[in-house]
């Protein structure tokens, strides 16, 4: 049987079927040292009625062999493969996307035989690498904790995984392995619960590198005629010195292939929120509307009430303790109710956003009461969560959902998760069995959502999890934006971000300007007005490198603070957007730190498509040192390009594309906190 050789232009992928079906060969270009050894790297593996099975094994025959374009520029091979003991077949999916270097590959296991089968251990990512000294790159999380780096040599067996019920709790579903002589191996899984990639040293000296739903309290019953789809991993191979290439290739491919985008989301709309400044206890009707004013007045696009709009009529009413009352109106804080606040907005000329916790089910809240049957329960507590797996449960969250949307007019819903559930729902009678109830509940959860975009398709879906704790490659396909923290600080949201842009791109990121945070956090407090104009640029420009939002009391701000901000809105609209819309884009730093640690001169670019125009923007943090050069990338090496600064007298200097790779631009007189702008321009 003729097999296809996988080849996005970037890389190529060779399947061998002499015994069983493995992958012969992954490498950048078919002459060049493979990274999978040959004939011995299995592309899946699966644990069955307790017996470990790989694709490798000979008792895996080929059935089927196709090639299909379900979409434009996307080409999937699908190879199946069946066994007689146990029955199944298993259907493993490799897809390219044209112009990128990513491969998408998942697996399918279909019982046909006459006995259930239980699956434990299911990996559909498997690559087996040469001997060698490589180099793991991951981001472990938590709380205020987001993409914190490790960096450290490939030794001995090592374990990534996630275990809290949301993809972020504890890592982020990434990593990166750095070979000592060429290349990277970047991957990330596409899933929003628990994962795992697993690193074992093999007796040959070589690695196998392993990874998909993490077997921990899982199992899957599979009664005859029954299948379970596998999670999808995607991955970029890079024959480049550059770890930051395959984040520049996820970026590029999540915009083209991925993400959602509607008319609204195009836009990029500004964002208001009120959380920061006024929590839940604080906020009601005056407040809302009187930061409704000045947001209009600054250029604004979006104002979003969060938490604290619903609940028993009391002005200590705790949001979240009443989680899942969605139909019930705070009224002594919103006596007009909510529909009046958004008809402020939209008379305003601007959409309105609301905070939901769609998934949550609060402690004092009647639906747990009234529908005890939708909670997700492990051992018969409560985990505080609706259980999605129960389709009864996915329904009436659609149908809350479209309430929400139809009768207070929104245009944005921020989707919030503030929950950990371990492994969990165990119960039975939700339609899943005792060990897949969080697999099932992220499957409803996605067609959840693929429902609300399908039936309102103008409406933005942020994501949010405590801040960044659910941040993956699943979620970004079904939602717009995802909410990197809740804290904002100068040097942890550029943690957060450098981080974040590993495997998303700037414009499918939100994270608030620095606020006036509470919580033990160092509030930026503005309404003193005692911040000089260049320091406030500094602070608003971060929050510009994605899509852009403020949480501070408008109301409070001295004029010549509104006036800061209404010009930087002005010049994000005007000048950036179109830069983190369509622009590829680049991490010319390594990764900023909290506390003042890691790289203090932080360096992004956004190059536009015809590498005519990039805009860089140069952050210098506290602790930088007093000068700094910075190289661009992707520019045409004999184009002739004008550098405008935005500061220093509006300095403009020609030089070559070469010119700014090679020797690129000398900063110095820059102060601490401080940003600088440049426009590199081809001249005709």
């Amino acid at each position: 049987m003729n097999l296809p050789v996988l080849d996005s232009g970037k890389f190529s992928f060779r399947i061998s079927t002499a015994v069983g079906l493995n992958a012969d060969f992954y490498g950048v270009k078919a002459d060049d040292i493979s990274w999978v050894v040959a004939g011995h790297s299995p592309v899946f593996i699966a644990s069955c009625n307790g017996q470990l099975l790989t694709s490798s094994d000979p008792e895996f025959h080929i059935r089927h062999v196709g090639t299909t374009q379900p979409g434009e520029g996307i080409t999937r091979t699908t190879i199946i493969t069946e066994r007689e003991n146990p029955k199944m077949l298993v259907e493993t999916c490799f897809q390219l996307y044209r112009g990128t270097g990513v491969l998408e590959q998942w697996s399918t296991i279909r019982n046909t035989g006459s006995s259930a089968l239980e699956i434990g251990r299911f990996d559909t990512f498997c690559k087996r690498i040469p001997a060698g000294k490589y180099t793991l790159h991951y981001f472990s999380s938590g709380w205020a904790r987001e993409f914190t780096a490790s960096i450290e040599p490939l030794q001995g067996t090592k374990i990534l995984e996630g275990v809290r019920g949301r993809s972020s709790g504890n890592a982020h579903p990434w990593m990166m392995l750095q070979r000592d002589t060429w290349g990277t191996l970047t991957s990330s899984i596409a899933w929003s619960g628990n994962w795992i990639y697993r690193f074992e040293p093999q007796s040959d000296g070589t690695y196998l590198l392993s990874g998909g739903i993490n077997p921990w309290l899982f199992s899957k019953h599979l009664a005859p005629g029954q299948h379970f789809e596998g999670l999808h991993v995607v991955s970029v191979l890079s024959g480049s010195d550059d770890p930051h290439g395959a984040a520049a290739d996820l970026a590029e491919w999540g915009r083209r292939y991925w993400y959602p985008q509607n008319e609204l989301s195009r836009s990029l709309p500004v964002e208001w929120n009120h959380w920061w400044p006024y929590d839940d206890r604080t906020i009601n009707t005056d407040t809302f509307k009187a930061n409704v004013d000045v947001a209009a007045e600054v250029g604004v696009d979006v104002c979003t009430l969060d938490a604290g709009w619903f609940g028993p009529d009391d002005e200590k009413t705790h949001w979240y303790d009443y989680r899942g009352d969605w139909d019930v109106v705070n009224r002594k804080r919103f006596p007009g109710g909510i529909r009046e606040l958004s008809d402020y907005v939209h008379g305003k000329g601007m959409k309105f956003g609301l905070w939901c916790e769609i998934e949550a089910v609060g402690k004092h809240a009647a639906l747990g009461r009234q529908h005890p049957e939708y909670v997700a329960l492990r051992d018969g507590n409560s985990l505080g969560s609706l259980c999605l797996g129960n389709p009864a449960a996915e329904e009436w969250a659609f149908n809350t959902l479209e309430s929400l949307i139809q009768d207070y007019k929104c245009d944005w819903i921020k989707l919030d998760y503030n929950i950990d559930v371990g492994a969990g729902c165990n119960r039975t009678d939700h339609g899943h069995g005792e060990g897949d109830g969080l697999y099932e509940h992220y499957q409803g959860y996605y067609r959840l959502l693929a429902r609300v975009r399908a039936a309102y398709p103008q409406v933005i879906l942020e994501n949010c999890s405590s801040g960044g704790l659910r941040i993956d490659l699943g979620l970004a396909k079904h939602t717009h934006v995802a909410h990197l923290s809740d804290p904002d600080m100068s040097d942890h949201s550029l943690q957060c971000f450098w981080g974040a842009t590993a495997m998303l791109a700037p414009r499918a990121c939100l994270h608030w300007a620095w606020s006036h945070t509470h919580s033990g956090f160092e509030p930026l407090d503005l309404t003193k007005g005692d911040v000089d104009p260049g320091r406030l640029d500094y602070y608003f420009r971060i929050g510009m490198l994605h899509a852009f939002g403020i949480s501070h009391p408008l109301p409070e701000l001295p004029e010549s603070v509104r006036e800061r901000l209404a010009a930087c809105i002005r010049f994000y609209k005007e000048t950036v957007k179109p830069y983190v819309w369509s622009g590829r884009f680049y991490r010319l730093c390594e990764q900023p730190k909290r506390a003042g640690g890691g790289c203090r001169w932080s360096v992004f670019q956004f190059v536009m498509p015809d590498r005519n125009q990039s805009l860089v923007f140069v952050f210098r943090l506290p602790g930088a040192g007093p000068e700094h050069t910075v190289r661009c990338v992707d520019l045409i090496p004999d184009g002739l390009y004008s550098v405008a600064w935005d500061q220093a007298d509006n300095v403009v200097e020609q030089r070559t594309g070469r010119q700014l790779m090679d020797d690129g631009i000398r900063i110095r007189d820059l102060t601490e906190e401080g940003s600088l702008i440049l426009h590199v321009v081809q001249d005709n």
